[in-house]
């Protein structure tokens, strides 16, 4: 089943958010694609400046793909100096792409 996941960043900007992407994305700079995310299963991103940091919402086809990715994600962001968020996660009723 899909889930959405959403994360609240306070204090992370969009140069951390940038620097992530592109540690994500091997050194190509931002995501463009689900294909460009290192595991399978991403239906959609969308991330933005927040009053309080950066937020991001994700759609994922499981929370098994969206586990692996936070295997992944959770050391970049440690690194770039972003404490690792609790994502508010959500099962998808209705998933509808371009």
């Amino acid at each position: 089943m899909a889930i959405i996941a959403v994360f609240d960043l306070p204090g992370m900007t969009q140069a951390q958010y940038e620097a992530a992407t592109n540690k994500l994305n091997k050194g190509r700079g931002l995501v463009k694609a689900s294909s460009d995310w290192p595991v399978p299963g991403l239906i959609a991103h969308i991330s933005g400046p927040s009053p309080t940091g950066w937020y991001v919402a994700d759609v994922w086809d499981s929370e098994e793909s969206f586990a692996k990715f936070g295997e992944i994600i959770v050391p970049i962001l440690q690194d770039l100096g972003v404490t690792a968020p609790q994502p508010k996660v959500f099962p998808a009723f209705n998933v509808v792409t371009g």
